[in-house]
């Protein structure tokens, strides 16, 4: 059972007039649930828990304002500010020991991107929303009903399946940190209850995060469906990042051109939502033209999409009867969220070749063998850095 949000702003009547045409439009103010009895009763139906000690769960749906203020006029009680920090550190761990465990062959900046990626503000923020935990929280702050009635009324304008699957963001309004630490406050409650059984946490609220971002979706948008999108035209998508204040901001250029905007605590978090930004405004809106404009003269067509350009490489080398392309790793370094990977593809072509290695920038080992060397971009991947440097001996092949 979700609770119903209020429309009413306090002291409204109870059916206020419509707004006059052209009048600015008063956003809904979120609710509050009162009755203390039913707002455990509601999210211990929502967890499917009952929790041993009802103080840890009101203790984590009061805010420091309420606390500040004292409770009629009595002793104030906690606010979830130390709950908070052990669910922050639990979620943590418990994403950290989902993804090992699923994820086998993944190391650890890969890891690091998806327990990022669920447990970011934006993406915890966007699970309040779904279950509509902020009119439970006792709290004393109007400017905080302001800043996260603007959030739920720009999550409600995205469409219907973002609030559960978009964890960069999306929205236009920054997500509020409190919504974020409702949901960590509530898991280090029943963490606690539980006498801090990691695994019991985990699958009592497992399900709050579904969908869960995995390897899959998570390289599926948006930056390498950008990056891909990009290689289809000839183009290639450039990330510059740089600090503001306590956020990460990060800029895509494509062709020289700003073409999206992403920011987040977390770096990892600012590029994707960077890289989201900027595939809805190269899909179909403003910068459309900058993927159709300059475009290269064609040397790519037969190259195809960055992904295929290994199994071409080698299709190429098996038809002219040449040794199996040889794939290294010619550079590794970035910290372990963003390991970056520069590989070199080395063929050995049996028949005569026009002495043109330099100018179509190859270099040659040796005139007897026609051994020949290509080094591709930095990627997040092993598999993409091998497809760029097959890309680029692609293109030089093309030109011989």
């Amino acid at each position: 059972m979700i609770a119903q949000r209020n429309p009413r702003k306090r002291g409204a009547p109870e059916q206020a007039a419509a707004p006059e045409a052209g009048s600015p439009v008063a956003l809904p103010l979120p609710g509050f649930v009162a009755d203390r009895a039913e707002v455990a009763a509601r999210v211990e139906r929502l967890l499917q828990y009952q929790f041993r000690d009802g103080a840890l769960l009101e203790e984590a749906l009061t805010h420091n304002s309420f606390a500040d203020s004292g409770a009629k006029g009595g002793a104030a009680p906690f606010s979830y500010q130390r709950l908070e920090f052990v669910g922050d550190a639990a979620l943590g761990l418990a994403f950290s020991n989902f993804f090992y465990l699923t994820n086998p062959d993944l190391g650890p900046g890969a890891l690091s991107t998806l327990r990022a990626a669920n447990i970011s503000t934006e993406k915890l923020a966007r699970v309040a929303v779904r279950h509509d935990l902020y009119p439970l929280l006792r709290r004393n702050c109007p400017r905080l009903d302001l800043l996260v009635g603007q959030f739920i009324e720009s999550v409600k304008q995205e469409p219907e399946d973002d609030i559960g699957t978009a964890p960069y963001g999306g929205s236009v309004v920054k997500a509020p940190k409190v919504l974020a630490d409702i949901v960590e406050a509530i898991a280090a409650a029943v963490y606690v209850d539980c006498k801090f059984d990691l695994e019991k946490l985990w699958k009592v609220t497992r399900w709050l995060f579904e969908p869960i971002i995995t390897a899959e979706t998570v390289d599926e948008q948006p930056v390498t469906t950008l990056h891909e999108l990009c290689q289809k035209h000839g183009k290639a998508a450039k990330f510059k990042t740089w600090r503001n204040g306590g956020m990460t901001v990060v800029n895509v250029f494509v062709g020289g051109e700003l073409v999206g905007i992403g920011s987040s605590e977390h770096q990892i978090i600012a590029k994707l939502n960077a890289a989201r930004d900027a595939l809805g405004k190269l899909g179909s809106g403003s910068k459309l033209q900058v993927l159709t404009t300059a475009a290269d003269n064609g040397s790519k067509d037969g190259i195809g999409e960055l992904r295929e350009c290994k199994q071409k490489l080698n299709e190429q080398c098996i038809r002219k009867n040449w040794p199996k392309p040889f794939f290294k790793i010619e550079k590794e370094d970035g910290p372990a969220h963003e390991r970056k990977f520069v590989c070199s593809v080395q063929i050995e072509i049996q028949n005569g070749i026009s002495q043109t290695e330099k100018q179509n920038g190859i270099s040659k080992m040796g005139t007897q063998n026609n051994i020949f060397v290509t080094i591709g971009d930095p990627m997040s991947r092993v598999k993409d850095a091998e497809n760029s440097a097959a890309q680029k001996m692609l293109e030089v092949l093309l030109k011989l």
